[in-house]
């Protein structure tokens, strides 16, 4: 078994200093890209991330850089880069062929493309993983106990890679099946912000739980009709990050939602953000793929119309109760 030792991170925001933290707990080197300069600055000279992860401290042996040159060599690369940007930071990066395991969640806009299915695009001789779970950054980089999907088509590889990753407190559970991790992942941002936005606008306890649950619904047939397996959906990366983040203002997709349900202006809400709703970008994106292969996703769909100004968090409620009633199977 190919043994990975020497990891490098690209992505310098809260869960990417987060998993650089993880492998640097014990002294090990990881090497941090990062955009921002004022980030690679503050944890080279500070061993902190104020900007993303205030409030953690870093090891010494986690080292930043702004020249994604600065990677070259190491045994793996985990990409936590949006959605949106990491075509472009994909070709850029130093030739080899190290693994590349995607932290990020979402479809890209126009392709319908996954992470995983834009490496191989981009990197195509490069093997591939993705990790996905219930994950706080601000918790993983304190070292609380966590349980996280390391999905790759290669089982060998996700062994190799689980083993290197694993911590006490931090335990990835293997699978084979890399659509459903990467597919948990995108919807449930998306469900993630539909809870918020029942939680703002003072529905209950009751709608929130009924929402999550026909959001996994909604989660499970788009993920069956895209080949991922239901016990994948039903696992860490797909119910269990669900719950998570549809439960805890600490979500930045829930606490994005929750300004909704106020009737705040999405692209207030959004603009006012440093850090990244990913939902926002995955919602009208999944719900356009969603339309293109006949999978009914209403609740999908009314956050994507809302991160779009196109109706307020009013309508969506009246338009999703209003639906005419049928057998929960469906």
């Amino acid at each position: 078994m190919t043994s990975y030792r020497n990891f490098g991170v690209v992505g310098g925001g809260a869960w990417g200093t987060a998993l650089a933290q993880l492998l640097a707990a014990e002294g090990a080197e990881v090497r941090l890209w990062a955009r921002e300069t004022e980030v690679v600055a503050a944890i080279n000279a500070e061993h902190r991330n104020p900007l993303f992860l205030p409030g953690a401290a870093l090891s010494p042996s986690l080292t930043a850089t702004g020249n994604l040159a600065d990677l070259a060599g190491r045994d793996a690369l985990l990409v936590v880069v949006p959605v949106p940007y990491l075509r472009a930071v994909l070709a850029d990066l130093p030739a080899g062929d190290a693994p590349l395991v995607f932290c990020s969640k979402g479809m890209e806009a126009g392709s319908f493309a996954f992470p995983v299915d834009i490496a191989r695009d981009v990197a195509p001789a490069r093997p591939i993983a993705v990790l996905s779970g219930p994950t706080f950054a601000h918790e993983v980089a304190a070292g609380l106990p966590t349980a996280i999907t390391l999905a790759a088509e290669d089982a060998a590889l996700a062994d190799a890679l689980a083993q290197a990753l694993a911590r006490p407190h931090f335990r990835p559970y293997v699978s084979t099946d890399v659509t459903g991790a990467e597919i948990g992942g995108a919807v449930k941002n998306i469900l993630a912000i539909a809870c918020g936005i029942v939680d703002g606008a003072g529905l209950g306890l009751n709608a929130r739980a009924a929402l999550i649950s026909r959001g996994f619904a909604e989660m499970t047939r788009f993920g069956l009709a895209r080949g991922a397996r239901a016990e994948t959906l039903a696992g860490l990366a797909g119910l269990g990050d669900l719950v998570l983040t549809c439960t805890s203002a600490n979500s930045r997709n829930f606490a994005l939602g929750q300004g909704l349900g106020r009737g705040e202006e999405a692209s207030a809400l959004m603009a006012d953000r440093r850090t990244v709703a990913e939902g926002a970008f995955s919602a009208p994106v999944v719900a356009a793929a969603a339309r293109t292969d006949g999978i009914d996703m209403p609740i999908t769909d009314a956050v994507a119309r809302l991160v779009a100004g196109e109706i307020r968090a009013a309508e969506a409620i009246q338009a999703l109760l209003s639906r005419p009633l049928r057998p929960e199977g469906r």
